[in-house]
């Protein structure tokens, strides 16, 4: 029985990974012309479980991946330095996504998902249009990236830009006492609610971390606009609690898709402090905004947060808004 199910296991990973496995890591590094401590610091950059060295786990499309790596290495596309942040940026992406993927797969079959034979069937239909569906979302992307990029006028990676934070409130309380179904359905209401309004409102998302979602803007009024509709579109519905949130605007480095520097902490710090359902902004972003009869900026004047003395912040509001209480 358990011979019968290690051949089936097989057939389902021959599946997903296109072809049987039958290379040791040292037939691969050689056939690629790779030195095996190279392809070993790259596969472990990206996640890989160590394997044996008479473990015959690699396929044809390992050998082709080592290839083309290290080409756009030689080509320095690729920075040798960077090579392995290169490699643990994207598994860390594609790592994300398998897991989303392998949900689907487990929703979808339901209680079939332990059958392997069924769950091999519903991934040789599925994952070709999958595929198809990844590149066409990477390219939109791409195209959508390289036109922001050309459009600035400094072309390295540290620019100027208003960053934000969203933060649930409650969250741990939340994980305490939801289940995990319950718990599921929340983090995807949110994320889908935040997503869909940062991107209405010309900005992109970063990256969210279960209760926050880290978003970016080109100007102060996109940011705004997006942190004030993310507090009135959480106040519309009962499955959500509300938000902090914080806006920062400065000098931030971009990197491997994510960004750093003192912005982002301020942002952060912002979050931290502020009262549910409210927004509490810089100085950069209420200097920006002065003048813009859409928003309302009040003092509440210097903020204690970790790391930065003498922070000064406002609340923000529409036009014509209540008040908000002072801090």
């Amino acid at each position: 029985m358990s011979e019968h199910r290690d051949d089936r296991m097989r057939r389902v990973e021959e599946t997903v990974l296109g072809s049987p496995p039958h290379y040791t890591k040292g037939e691969v590094t050689e056939a690629a012309g790779v030195p095996i401590e190279r392809a070993e610091d790259l596969w472990q950059a990206m996640g890989f479980a160590h394997v044996g060295p008479d473990d015959a786990v690699f396929t044809e499309a390992d050998i082709a991946a080592l290839r083309a790596l290290v080409s756009l290495v030689s080509a320095e596309v690729i920075p040798t330095d960077l090579e392995s942040a290169v490699a643990r940026s994207l598994a860390q992406t594609m790592s994300r996504l398998a897991e989303w993927q392998t949900g689907i797969f487990k929703s979808l079959l339901g209680d079939q998902f332990s059958d392997l034979e069924a769950t091999s069937e519903v991934a040789s239909a599925i994952l070709p249009v999958m595929e198809r569906l990844q590149n066409y979302v990477w390219r939109r992307h791409l195209a959508a990236t390289v036109s922001r990029e050309l459009d600035q006028r400094d072309p390295g990676d540290e620019r100027v830009q208003v960053i934000g934070f969203a933060d649930l409130v409650g969250y741990t309380r939340l994980i305490r006492d939801f289940t995990e179904l319950e718990l599921a359905r929340l983090i995807d209401g949110f994320e889908s609610l935040a997503g869909g309004v940062v991107a209405q409102n010309h900005g992109r998302v970063i990256k969210t971390v279960g209760d926050e979602v880290l978003f970016a803007t080109e100007g102060a009024a996109e940011a705004a606009e997006i942190a004030l509709a993310l507090n009135e579109e959480i106040a519309k519905t009962d499955l959500l609690p509300p938000l902090r949130i914080g806006l920062a605007k400065g000098p931030v480095l971009a990197r491997f898709g994510d960004v750093y520097g003192s912005t982002v902490n301020i942002a952060s710090r912002l979050t931290s402090v502020a009262r549910p359902a409210s927004v509490l902004v810089d100085r950069e972003v209420a200097a920006a905004l002065r003048g813009d009869s859409a928003f309302r900026l009040i003092s509440v004047g210097p903020t204690k947060v970790q790391s930065f003395r003498g922070l000064r912040a406002w609340a923000l509001r529409r036009a014509g808004g209540e008040q908000p209480a002072q801090m």
